[in-house]
């Protein structure tokens, strides 16, 4: 399968710091892609909304929601067993979040086969978003050894940069709907990718440069990288089928749980969370659960799936 151009971008950041070059992107560059991408994805999601608006989707919307809070709770669990409260928060932020393009090669997945899945999964790609960031900054907050101020936080929280963002587009593509939105499409969906392979290659200067911190953390990286997603992707299929999803549903639904975010949660973590280095997040993320998925984790999720569904 050919790898994504965007991740390549992000192998030539990588490659790039690693080697020394003076390639380097201009922090107000980096801010505006950050802003780009978070609101991209909130009107995505909220013209998803606006098509299939019923209360059986309103109720596995919620699910979802839940869903994300779960594995990001469970992801957070699991790696404080090694890392420091900031970093183990940040990086379940990761993986309670998804990865469009993982979404994008399980859709293309199934088209290859002529199976169909329900239209509020794209839904699901966006909200998914949310909780996870949210209970991100809360986990990494509520350990900082500073008495807890509430308002504060939820203001950090839900106030935030990018949750305004991903609220805020999420408000707007619904209010706006499918039609209204198409004068916006030039820019949020056509040049999507575009933006993201410039963000990626920013983040791969960005990890090279904090890649001394992965030496000491690097084999329960590698391990979490590749054995979180497999029993995400089970936990995804057992609540698809719950939620009375089709067989294409629910791959989908298993492909957003075992998948992580390298969009949203890196340009969130990086702005609520600055002293996590995120060489561990987008190294887990970007370096192992992603070409896992797409390599072996679509197909195994989908043999899963089949026999779930016999």
């Amino acid at each position: 399968m050919t790898l994504d151009p965007v991740v390549l971008f992000f192998l030539l950041g990588l490659f790039a710091a690693l080697a020394r070059s003076e390639l380097k992107l201009p922090p107000a560059l980096y801010e505006t892609l950050s802003v780009f991408l978070l609101l991209a994805i909130g009107l995505k999601g909220g013209v998803a909304l606006a098509k299939t608006g019923s209360p059986q989707v309103l109720l596995q919307v919620l699910l979802v929601i839940l869903l994300g809070t779960l594995l990001t709770l469970l992801a957070f669990a699991i790696l404080r067993w090694r890392l420091n409260r900031a970093d183990a928060a940040a990086t379940a932020a990761h993986y309670g979040s998804v990865s469009v393009v993982t979404f994008a090669v399980a859709a293309s997945f199934l088209a290859r086969q002529g199976i169909e899945a329900e239209p509020q999964l794209t839904l699901f790609l966006a909200v998914m978003e949310m909780p996870a960031l949210v209970v991100g900054v809360l986990l990494a907050r509520l350990g900082d050894g500073q008495q807890l101020r509430w308002g504060q936080l939820a203001h950090e929280v839900f106030l935030g940069k990018s949750m305004v963002l991903l609220l805020g587009g999420l408000v707007i593509g619904w209010l706006a709907g499918p039609t209204g939105i198409v004068s916006l499409s030039p820019l949020y969906v056509d040049l999507f990718k575009p933006v993201l392979s410039l963000f990626l290659l920013e983040m791969g200067l960005l990890t090279a440069a904090k890649l001394g911190g992965l030496r000491r953390q690097g084999g329960f990286v590698v391990l979490f990288g590749l054995l979180v997603p497999l029993g995400f992707a089970c936990i995804g299929l057992g609540s698809a089928y719950a939620m009375g999803l089709s067989a294409g549903g629910a791959l989908l639904l298993a492909t957003l749980c075992a998948s992580s975010s390298y969009i949203a949660a890196p340009a969130a973590m990086r702005i609520a969370v600055p002293e996590a280095n995120p060489a561990l997040s987008l190294a887990a993320s970007l370096g192992v659960t992603f070409p896992f998925n797409l390599l072996l984790g679509i197909p195994l999720y989908w043999m899963l799936t089949q026999w779930l569904y016999a």
